[in-house]
C-alpha cells in the first residue's frame, strides 16, 4: 500500500499536471488489500486502516511531531499530517475482510468480514485497540 501526495513538490512533475506520486509505501499484509480508509481527524495523529484478504486489519498511525532541522524545514515546526513515521497494529479475524470504515469523529473503526459480521473497534487510553461490539 502506498501513501501518495499530490501537493508535495516533485521536480519530475509540474503543478499543472495535478498528478499523484508515492510518498511512502506501507508494507505488512500477506495477501491483497481489499479496502483502505483514512480516519478523519483534527488532531496531530493520523490513522489509516487497511483490510486484507489475509484476514487482518492493519491500523497505521503517525504523529505530526515537530520536524528536526534539515528534515522538514529549518523552522522546526510541525510536519503535515501523515508525513511522520507510520507504525502499524494488526487486528486478526476468522474470515477474509471486505471493508474498513471510520466513524465521522474518527475514533471508531467498523470492519466487515466475509462471514457477514461487522465489528466495531476503538483505541483505549493505553493505545491498544479493543473490540467494542459485534454486529451480526
Amino acid at each position: 500500500m502506498q501513501y501518495v501526495d499530490r501537493t508535495a513538490a516533485d521536480p519530475r512533475r509540474s503543478a499543472e499536471q495535478k498528478t499523484y506520486f508515492p510518498v511512502q509505501t506501507l508494507q505488512g499484509h500477506a495477501d491483497w488489500v481489499r479496502d483502505v480508509a483514512w480516519s478523519p481527524s483534527v488532531l496531530l495523529k493520523s490513522y489509516i486502516a487497511s483490510a486484507s484478504q489475509d484476514k487482518t486489519v492493519r491500523i497505521w498511525s503517525t504523529d505530526a511531531t515537530p520536524a528536526r532541522s534539515g528534515s522538514g524545514g529549518a523552522s522546526g515546526g510541525p510536519k503535515a499530517p501523515g508525513q511522520g513515521e507510520w507504525k502499524s497494529t494488526t487486528l486478526e479475524f476468522d474470515s477474509v475482510l471486505w471493508r474498513a470504515s471510520w466513524s465521522l469523529s474518527g475514533n471508531v473503526l467498523a470492519v466487515s468480514q466475509g462471514d457477514n459480521k461487522v465489528s466495531l473497534w476503538k483505541e483505549n487510553l493505553r493505545g491498544a485497540w479493543e473490540k467494542v461490539r459485534d454486529v451480526e
